[in-house]
């Protein structure tokens, strides 16, 4: 998706996106995870430094978790089940297909975000270039 400016506002221009994909989407909406619940509730309504997130989003062909169309920014919640190989490759795959697009792709265990949403967080805001990472601590022999 693209955009273009309109009265001083980022227009979206909208792909056609195939019926079933659509329901697809509206579907997996209304049944979300415990961690696409718990994180949807902090980033929805520009929750997370303006970023504006949609969840359940339609992507070439794809339905991806949470998409930020501005920045191009697509964040995945996996359960154990990415971790199988085969799921693991066609994941793989997808992010590879979504990339030659000019999509980034962040990928967080289910786990991370029922645990630890502080550094998911800051994770997603350091690549949406919204803050700076933090220092690395260097050692000093």
């Amino acid at each position: 998706m693209s955009g273009r400016t309109e009265g001083g506002r980022l227009a979206m221009t909208h792909h056609l996106v195939p019926a079933a994909n659509r329901g697809n989407a509206r579907k997996m909406r209304k049944q979300m995870t415990d961690a696409e619940l718990k994180l949807w509730n902090e980033i929805h309504a520009h929750r997370l430094m303006g970023l504006s997130f949609r969840r359940q989003m339609p992507v070439a062909g794809y339905i991806v978790d949470f998409a930020c169309p501005a920045s191009k920014l697509i964040v995945e919640l996996d359960g154990s089940q990415h971790a199988s190989p085969e799921v693991a490759a066609a994941d793989a795959v997808r992010d590879a297909k979504l990339e030659a697009l000019g999509w980034t792709i962040l990928r967080f265990w289910n786990d991370d975000v029922i645990r630890d949403i502080d550094n998911v967080y800051q994770h997603i805001v350091i690549v949406a270039g919204l803050a700076a990472a933090p220092p690395t601590e260097e050692l000093v022999i």
